[in-house]
Order: structure tokens, then sequence, then C-alpha cells
């Protein structure tokens, strides 16, 4: 329930025409709706400035598409994350739209009134971790923010990232998205002078550890400035990059 609905809320209220248990029921109503195998959060939006996101990997096709339809209901934001092709390609023959990413494997709902603001930068040091770097792209878009993708800038050829120190120096944010020993969070951490939020892939040759190995690196880190999110968590790293970039976006 957005402000202006509480506002109208408080007023039938004062002025008599609902009851207090009246106005309490309705909150309840639309704090979420229940499908029986998921409930659907319309209050999010209030708690938090963005809409529940669906994870969807292990969900069915039939209860993601319950889950989009309750949702659009009532907000006209809608991120999915993790979505295959093949249960996207299911949800638009059933009428579902939206705008599919298949590298991120995301599917968003933006509103046309959607307005963009800041600066958030995500770099990504290979172009196999471009999956994660996406994910974090969609993610920090459909929540408001002006989002530029620099890819394939890892340590390995250093001159590539300097090349772009004047645009990293410009972000209000910088989200490093690396695999292999994670190295590229430090360096860039020891350049800017701005937040950085690393996410650790699980990209790299066996004693990567799927991951862990950039994840301990990373956490390591003796730059500065640096936070770390999960294993392949592009969309925390989104998330908490709007947070910073926009931490006063309006719920709508």
């Amino acid at each position: 329930m957005n402000q202006e609905k509480l506002y109208s809320l408080f007023t039938q209220v004062s002025s008599g025409n609902l009851s207090p248990d009246g106005a309490l029921k309705l909150v309840q109503a639309e704090s979420y709706v229940d499908l029986g195998f998921a409930k659907v959060d319309h209050g999010r939006q209030q708690r938090l400035g963005f809409p529940e996101v669906v994870y969807s990997e292990h969900k069915t096709s039939e209860q993601l598409e319950q889950i989009c339809l309750a949702h659009l209901e009532v907000h006209d934001c809608l991120l999915l994350t993790r979505l295959a092709e093949e249960k996207y390609l299911q949800l638009k023959e059933k009428g579902i739209g939206g705008c599919y990413n298949p590298i991120a494997r995301t599917l968003s709902f933006a509103p046309s009134s959607l307005e963009s603001v800041g600066s958030v930068l995500i770099l990504s040091a290979g172009t196999s971790d471009l999956y994660v770097a996406e994910e974090a792209k969609e993610t920090a878009q459909i929540m408001g923010n002006n989002v530029k993708l620099i890819t394939d800038i890892g340590v390995a050829g250093l001159h590539r990232l300097l090349d772009r120190l004047e645009r990293l120096r410009q972000a209000k944010v910088v989200i490093v998205v690396a695999g292999m020993e994670g190295a590229l969070a430090s360096v860039v951490g020891g350049l800017v002078q701005v937040p950085i939020i690393a996410v650790p892939t699980s990209v790299g040759y066996g004693a990567s550890f799927q991951g862990i190995a950039a994840l301990l690196s990373m956490l390591n880190s003796c730059a500065p400035g640096v936070t770390v999110v999960n294993i392949d968590n592009g969309f925390g790293a989104g998330f908490a990059a709007s947070l910073i970039n926009n931490p006063t976006a309006e719920s709508s």
C-alpha cells in the first residue's frame, strides 16, 4: 500500500467513515496474497523501496505465471531472476510480457515512468563473468539507476583498467565482478574513493573451488571500502548499489 492509499485510509478513519478494524483488514489484505504455494508480498515496496523480486530457478512455469499475475495486479514493476529461457518462452506463450535478458536470465517489467539517477558502474573482469554482471545491471536499472557496464577489464591486462580510470572516478558506486583469484576488486579499491561492491563468481579452474577462492580473496582485500556479496550474487550487488546510489528513492 503506497503513501497515497495510506493517507486516504487515515482520512476515512478520522472522518468516521471507516472503523479502525475495517482499516486494519484493508491493510492486512494488501500486505500479501496467499497463493497456497507462495505468498506474494505486496507490502515490500512500502517497506524497502522496491517490490518483491522473484527467484525463479526452482519454480515451475505455472507457479511463475500465477505469481506474476498476482504481483502485476498491484505493481507495475517486477523482476524475475535465474529464469531459464525455456520457462520464459512458456510464460510468453501464456501472455506474460516483460523484457528478457538471456545472459542474466532475468525477466523485468519496468514502468514507463521509470527515471534513472546517479551513476552505478559495473566492471566485469572477463567475458565469462558476464552472466553475473548482467544480473547486477538488470537489477540496478529496474531500481532506477543510471548503469554503465564495462566488460573484459581484468588484471591480466591491467592497462585496460587504467584506460578507464577517469570513468571509474566519476561513478558513485562501483560493482566489481570477478572469478579466478578475484584480484580486480582490490586493484579498483586502491584507485577510487567510492564504495565498491565485490562479486566473486564461480568462474575458474579447479583450485578456484567454484568461486570460493575469489570470495576469500575479496574478503581479505587490503583495499578499504570493499564490501563483498555472495558467490554469483549479481542481484544482491545491484540492489545494494542502488541503495548507495539512490538512497532517497520514493516508493511508488
